[in-house]
């Protein structure tokens, strides 16, 4: 297996490998903001987390993701997200399925986190592309993605069927390998803001 469970640190977060030691911070981080109720975007419900850690880890036994906890300063699970759809053969793979507490939203650490992800894709792991994919019309997302240093390489129109039976349109970003230098400059800078 080319992407494997591996424990990123930073000096605001840390990503460790999920397991269901994880599940009441994570119910509780569902909670604050109550950001299940958001149609266009898959964030599990409180009572839904430990099926949801399961299901992650069942697609990490299948070699096609590799989820973490996002653990804050102090050792809360505050979020997840994973290394997804991987293709080992190409060594490309998604970053996604990303959701953090509301009280953090916005506080710099999705940006570490990236930073972290990104920097073990590209130098450790040698990727030669990550993407990015989430709904179209998921405004805060994109825009996020776009801070990044992600580039949109287009949209998929009736991509997926969501949960409540609408019909989502996916914008899909990348970053390369030889765009990474820029793109760790970039995040680099924003981490000292």
């Amino acid at each position: 297996m080319w992407a494997k469970p591996v424990t990123l640190s930073g000096q605001q977060a840390t990503l460790a490998p999920l397991s269901q030691s994880h599940a009441a911070d994570l119910a509780e981080a569902s909670a604050d903001g109550n950001l299940s109720a958001l149609w266009y975007t898959m964030v599990p419900a409180p009572k839904e987390v430990p099926a949801e850690i399961d299901r992650r880890l069942a697609l990490q036994e299948a070699g096609s993701m590799v989820p973490f906890a996002i653990l804050d300063s102090a050792g809360r699970a505050v979020g997840m997200t994973t290394y997804m759809n991987i293709d080992h053969t190409n060594q490309r793979l998604e970053i996604g399925s990303t959701w953090y507490r509301k009280s953090v939203q916005r506080s710099g650490l999705n940006t570490e986190c990236k930073l972290l992800m990104l920097r073990h894709a590209f130098e450790d792991l040698d990727a030669i592309a990550v993407e990015f994919r989430t709904h179209v019309i998921n405004h805060q997302s994109r825009r996020a993605i776009e801070r990044l240093g992600a580039r949109l390489d287009g949209i998929l129109r009736a991509h997926m069927r969501m949960a409540n039976d609408t019909i989502r349109d996916t914008a899909i970003y990348s970053i390369t390998a030889p765009e990474w230098p820029t793109v760790q400059a970039h995040l680099t800078h924003q981490m000292t803001r």
